[in-house]
């Protein structure tokens, strides 16, 4: 396809030295660590945003954060770009290399460095999987929070440059609500630790900042995470409805009457049909739109929280309401939301959209996007974390049509554009990267971007960090 979105030029100098700054790389690390051939860089090209790529100059796989700083310390010496990647899940692009860029990939950082259950908290390395964590301190009877749909794939460093979110976090929060410190490598080599086990710090909320900065202030080693004591017990719920107006609506209701589920997700008619036919979840296949909607505790307060939703699902028509009836059949319905997007992907080329709105706005949005993505002549599947607004349309392509592609993503940016107009904004967890970039300016002002950018410019003056990504390329100060 003809690309729309735009990359910086490669920096000519630095390509011109890459024999010798991959020679270089050799003697800084173990030549297992330095990945060269080009080969080998395809992986690296792309990430989960597979409609655009580029070969980088060079991948390092560090083991430590010694590693890592030292590799910042050359980068920065030489002017040669930096891109972090963990597992490489970014739907935004937010991985994709440059050609003048050595990416700093953190997937051999494995270890977990620490457990502890009387602070309730666990400190690992940037490159540990989200799924990994919680495995590890179930036995002591804790899970962590934040669970993406990629969780058994993305890593925890990439969690925290995008601030990611899940199922579960419309009881439990985003990452930024679960993370207590971290340990980054600055531009320059620098090593510096930001909070830590306590709840708070003292001076600026550099922690704060830092999550969700896709990669542009410092790359993430080492992160210590809350952890939650796992529930008593927990039931997810299946929820039909004539309409996506229903099931919208009915959300609104559940969330402005104070119940706060530990998850609301929700389905539209073809997303339904998608997953069911990939997970056979017992997803009822009569109505228009599903909602899952999952409460925890004692049986006792399980029984009184769902009446009283029930009652509300009710009063908005509902026609279907199904209680998993065991372990089996509740890890089978997540499993069909948790595959959503690979079930999906079985059947066409799509863009994953993400897009966050006022639950007031639900209904309005969900109908204007069927309408957006009909006018270019595509179909949309909707399935999204509806507890919390935040939507994710999977509009449907043929990516080997360049023309359908382009159609995609235009019907894409109005979307996000209708998001901002109804309230929202452009992203509730998949980051900004280079998908959502030249939409910044439809949200923020000129002085708003460049306040943003006077941060960036404040860890990094040369823009060497993730340069391509999150600001519009027209209007950056000079670097």
């Amino acid at each position: 396809m003809m690309e729309a979105i735009k990359f910086l030029e490669p920096r000519a100098s630095v390509v011109a030295r890459r024999s010798a700054i991959i020679a270089d790389l050799v003697d800084l690390l173990p030549r297992e660590c330095v990945v060269h051939e080009a080969r080998e860089l395809v992986p690296f090209e792309t990430d989960a945003f597979v409609s655009y790529r580029r070969l980088p100059l060079a991948v390092v796989l560090p083991t430590t954060t010694e590693q890592v700083a030292a590799v910042m310390k050359y980068c920065n010496r030489y002017g040669i770009p930096v891109v972090a990647r963990g597992a490489g899940t970014s739907l935004s692009g937010g991985a994709i290399p440059q050609e003048d860029a050595v990416v700093v990939g953190l997937s051999k950082m494995t270890r977990i460095l620490e457990v502890d259950p009387a602070n309730r908290t666990a400190t690992v390395q940037a490159g540990v999987t989200n799924l990994s964590i919680s495995d590890a301190v179930s036995p002591e009877g804790f899970f962590y929070a934040p669970d993406p749909s990629s969780q058994l794939a993305c890593t925890i460093g990439g969690n925290i440059g995008m601030n990611s979110g899940g199922a579960h976090c419309l009881k439990y929060g985003v990452t930024t609500n679960n993370l207590l410190g971290v340990r980054m490598v600055l531009v320059d080599g620098t090593v510096i630790d930001l909070g830590g086990k306590h709840l708070d710090s003292a001076g600026y909320d550099l922690l704060g900042l830092v999550c969700g900065s896709e990669g542009q202030l410092g790359l993430v080693t080492e992160a210590t995470v809350r952890l939650i004591a796992k529930p008593e017990g927990a039931r997810p719920v299946l929820f039909g409805f004539d309409s996506s107006d229903a099931a919208g609506a009915c959300v609104a209701d559940i969330i402005g009457s104070g119940i706060i589920p530990v998850a609301i997700e929700f389905m539209d008619k073809p997303a339904i049909e998608i997953c069911e036919a990939f997970a056979h979840a017992g997803y009822p296949l009569d109505v228009a739109a599903l909602l899952i909607v999952e409460v925890e505790g004692s049986e006792a307060e399980m029984e009184a929280m769902l009446k009283e939703i029930v009652a509300i699902a009710g009063r908005h028509g509902v026609r279907t309401v199904r209680e998993s009836q065991s372990a089996t059949e509740a890890a089978l319905i997540w499993k069909g939301r948790k595959s959503a997007f690979g079930a999906t992907g079985r059947i066409a080329d799509y863009i994953c959209m993400d897009g966050t709105v006022p639950l007031g706005k639900l209904s309005y949005v969900l109908e204007k996007t069927s309408e957006i993505v009909e006018r270019y002549g595509l179909r949309v599947a909707n399935v999204f974390h509806a507890g919390d607004g935040n939507m994710h349309p999977l509009i449907l392509f043929n990516a080997n049509d360049p023309e359908d592609a382009a159609r995609a993503e235009e019907a894409g940016n109005e979307i996000l554009k209708l998001c901002v107009e109804a309230g929202g904004c452009l992203t509730g967890e998949h980051g900004v990267g280079i998908e959502k970039r030249d939409l910044m300016r439809h949200q923020y002002s000129d002085v708003d971007l460049n306040q943003q950018m006077a941060v960036r410019a404040a860890f990094d003056s040369e823009w060497l960090l993730n340069p391509s990504k999150v600001f519009p390329l027209e209007g950056r100060p000079a670097a």
